[in-house]
């Protein structure tokens, strides 16, 4: 079937992270219906552009629902959320997009309850986890599409030549970098803090700590926590300062630039997604990965991602959107996509079919790590201002003549802000 297609953007780098779509159903009751569909790009480049599966998808979908159409746009994960806003903004809403964040426009009432829109065995079948994380008020308006967790990656022939092993917890995570940087390793260490995805690394180390963005007694927000201020004391006085952390300073350190060093050769440690591990394979690096260390031992938590699938009311195509997310959720479909990008599937079949199948074995420890791993507070509506006032920030909590203590406070005192903001709308 010639089918109409808006566009295709070039590749991603990273993670890092995430995909959305939508359909739901009553083929023949609408002679003629059109589903636009806006997705993140989880590729890296023409090859193996999202754009390609989500083309297959749609084409087997409407082999089998005639009078519906699915157009799709695929834009990098740089651009996505932006456009999507824009199309918002303009009155001109996609009935489904997967994007990094739902909250605001559920709250704006833009968007359908999952229950209005897939059958109750799709539904049950994700991840409790992630059935939490996509709900607001209670309610579920975010479905999760793809998930990842972040484990810490070595390159082992740097690790061998250094003659070190995999950490186990800080003590030696900096004796092992101090042994890299001394056979002239490059980023011993690589902690990227800077703007393009710190909330991230951010949390890695929080959670490593014992700490969080939340409080662990089941309040909200705990950014200047004394579990939070030690761990990044610990940062600026352990590997920041004595050099460990390469020739960037963390806080001008983007995540992307730390995965090329990393494909490169020329990092030691770093946190690491699925995604990473493929790409340094093909470069040749031996990855070696093991549970983020913890102060006295394995981090109590890893830190999970979730992309978030999102169906908006404006269009009023609430049954045709429901038929294509029942579809798109079958456990053939999202094994394809989790097998084709290295991601996480976000149902219980599909999770339980990855793990008994051999050939997905180079993912069986990021699936081990998902069940305690935890996700950003994404169903808050604060997020959004918390995250960026993470991103403008927390670079600075580990600068040699930084004090994590008042940047934490300040981030934090952006946080109480966005929640009074919030709950005043």
């Amino acid at each position: 079937m010639q089918r109409r297609y808006i566009s295709l953007v070039a590749a991603v780098a990273a993670l890092g992270t995430t995909i959305a779509l939508a359909g739901c159903g009553g083929a023949g009751e609408s002679d003629e219906v059109t589903l636009r569909l806006v997705a993140a790009d989880y590729g890296n480049g023409a090859e193996n552009s999202s754009q390609k599966y989500w083309d297959e998808l749609a084409d087997r979908f409407e082999a089998g629902n005639a009078g519906i159409t699915v157009d799709v746009r695929v834009h990098s994960w740089k651009d996505v959320d932006r456009e999507v806003a824009e199309m918002v903004a303009d009155g001109n809403a996609p009935d489904i997009a997967q994007i990094g964040a739902y909250a605001d426009y559920a709250d704006q009432g833009r968007l359908y309850r999952v229950d209005e829109l897939v059958t109750i065995p799709t539904q049950a079948n994700f991840l409790p986890e992630l059935s939490e994380a996509g709900q607001t008020e209670q309610v579920q308006y975010g479905l999760p599409f793809a998930a990842s967790t972040r484990l810490l990656f070595f390159n082992e022939d740097l690790f061998a030549d250094a003659g070190v092993g995999a950490p186990e917890n800080w003590s030696q995570l900096r004796a092992s970098a101090e042994r890299l940087k001394a056979r002239g390793v490059t980023y011993p260490f690589a902690l990227p803090l800077g703007s393009e995805e710190s909330q991230a690394e951010a949390m890695i180390w929080m959670l490593s700590g014992g700490g969080g963005y939340r409080d662990r007694n089941g309040g909200f927000y705990a950014i200047d926590s004394e579990s939070n201020v030690s761990t990044f004391t610990w940062l600026r006085d352990n590997l920041v300062t004595p050099g460990l952390t390469g020739p960037v300073e963390p806080g001008k350190l983007d995540r992307a630039q730390a995965f090329d060093a990393f494909t490169r050769g020329e990092v030691g440690m770093l946190s690491g997604h699925p995604t990473l591990m493929r790409q340094a394979e093909q470069k040749g690096i031996k990855v070696g990965m093991v549970p983020m260390p913890g102060v006295d031992g394995r981090a109590r938590a890893s830190m999970g991602v979730a992309d978030w699938m999102m169906a908006f009311r404006q269009n009023g195509h609430r049954k045709e959107i429901g038929r294509f997310l029942d579809f798109a959720y079958r456990d053939e479909n999202v094994l394809e996509f989790s097998g084709r990008y290295d991601i996480l599937p976000v149902t219980v079949s599909a999770s339980e079919a990855m793990a008994a199948d051999g050939k997905h074995r180079r993912l069986w420890k990021f699936l081990e790590a998902l069940p305690t791993s935890e996700l950003y507070p994404s169903g808050e509506m604060s997020w959004a201002k918390v995250s960026a006032s993470v991103k403008r920030n927390i670079g600075e909590a580990v600068a040699p003549q930084g004090d994590p203590a008042a940047v934490l406070k300040r981030i934090a005192g952006d946080a109480a802000r966005a929640e009074s903001e919030a709950a005043a709308e």
